[in-house]
């Protein structure tokens, strides 16, 4: 029956492995987004849609936006905090009538209550 210490010894030997078997995995995903994003914007660069320079940055930002999800998911778990929520801004369209569609109507009040809500619960928690 094996130790205490090879136990031990062995769930090390598996944490190292699995980290470097993630690291891996997301560094193949980073290298694959890259190629897909480089691919888009070379596509948007023919079409015209987007000068070289901007595709240069679209894929550089894509890239850091990437990266920065990747160390702040492994900075969050290893901190254990939840990252803050983040701010979601709905925009209303200038023109408030769907064409009669009631769904859609419902939606909207449906939204427009939960803002409501949501701006009450903010005042009260302020």
């Amino acid at each position: 029956m094996p130790g205490l210490g090879d136990i031990v010894q062995k769930a090390v030997y598996l944490g190292v492995g699995l980290a470097s078997f993630a690291g891996e995995k997301a560094s193949s995903k980073l290298a694959e987004l890259r190629t897909e994003s480089q691919k888009l914007a070379d596509e948007l660069v023919k079409r015209g849609e987007m000068s070289t320079e901007e595709a240069r940055r679209f894929v550089e930002e894509l890239m850091n936006q990437a990266q920065g999800q990747v160390n702040s998911s492994v900075s969050s778990s290893a901190n254990d905090k939840p990252a803050p929520p983040r701010r979601i801004e709905i925009l209303s369209d200038d023109d408030t009538s769907s064409g009669g569609d009631p769904e859609v109507d419902n939606l909207r009040q449906e939204v427009h209550k939960l803002q409501e809500e949501l701006q009450k619960l903010q005042r009260d928690e302020g």
